[in-house]
C-alpha cells in the first residue's frame, strides 16, 4: 500500500482483499485488482479463448461481469455490505480474446441506503469498449 494513502482507502483496500479472497467468479474470470480508494475502484481481466461466443467475440456477460465485480469492490469498500438493485450496461466496441480489460468504478452518490457508480471498461489501448451503471442497496451489515 502507498504511505500516502489515508486510513480509510487502507481499510476500503483491507475490505476488497477480503472480497477477492472469497470471490470465486471474480477469481475465476482473472480479476486483478490494480487500485482501491474509498468509493472507487480500478481492475483489470485478460479475456480468455472459452470467453468468446458464436460470434468470434467476447460475450457480452464477459463486460458485464468485470464491471459488476468493479461496480461490488467500489460500493462496498466502506464494510456497509451492498447489493445491486439496478444495473445497465452500454457496448461501445467489440471485446476479443486476448484483450485485456480495464474496469474502473467512480461513485457518484453515496446515501444511507443507496449507491450510484459509473464504470468505464477500456482495452489495452485505452479504447472504451462499454460503459455500466449500477445502483446498489446498502443493508446496513458489514463484511469483515
Amino acid at each position: 500500500m502507498a504511505t500516502d494513502m489515508t486510513d480509510k482507502d487502507q481499510y476500503a483496500n483491507k475490505v476488497v482483499a477480503h472480497m477477492m479472497e472469497h470471490d470465486k467468479f471474480s477469481q475465476w474470470l482473472g480479476i486483478s485488482v490494480l487500485e482501491v480508494r474509498e468509493g472507487y475502484s480500478r481492475i483489470s481481466m485478460t479475456v480468455r479463448p472459452e470467453m468468446v461466443n458464436g460470434f468470434g467475440i467476447a460475450h457480452g456477460g464477459i463486460a458485464f461481469s468485470l464491471a459488476d465485480s468493479a461496480f461490488a469492490f467500489a460500493c462496498n469498500n466502506r464494510n456497509n455490505l451492498s447489493v445491486a438493485l439496478d444495473t445497465s450496461i452500454n457496448f461501445t466496441k467489440a471485446v476479443n480474446s486476448g484483450d485485456i480489460l480495464t474496469a474502473e468504478a467512480k461513485e457518484s452518490h453515496n446515501g444511507r441506503s443507496t449507491g450510484l457508480y459509473h464504470i468505464i471498461i477500456t482495452n489495452q489501448q485505452n479504447e472504451q469498449v462499454a460503459v455500466f451503471k449500477g445502483t446498489c442497496f446498502r443493508t446496513g451489515k458489514t463484511l469483515i
